[in-house]
């Protein structure tokens, strides 16, 4: 039973770690959506694909937007 008990343990640590994890993937994405929304430095037709890209490849999009549109931010 000592065994089971630290495979519990474990499987918890592990569990809240995902959870954690996915919780800021999701925090970044709102993050980056929000950016995009809001970024200056990009025309309406351009603000309009990098929603869509964020919604629709959900955090990879995200990252995608950090690297690639978030640069051309002004103000």
């Amino acid at each position: 039973m000592d065994d089971l008990g630290s495979l519990l343990a474990g499987a918890g640590i592990v569990g809240l770690m995902v959870g954690l994890l996915g919780l800021a993937c999701f925090v970044f994405w709102v993050w980056m959506l929000i950016h995009a929304i809001r970024n200056k430095g990009l025309r309406d037709t351009e603000k309009i694909i990098w929603v869509l890209v964020i919604v629709l490849v959900q955090v990879l999009g995200a990252l995608i937007y950090f690297f690639v549109g978030r640069p051309k931010a002004r103000g």
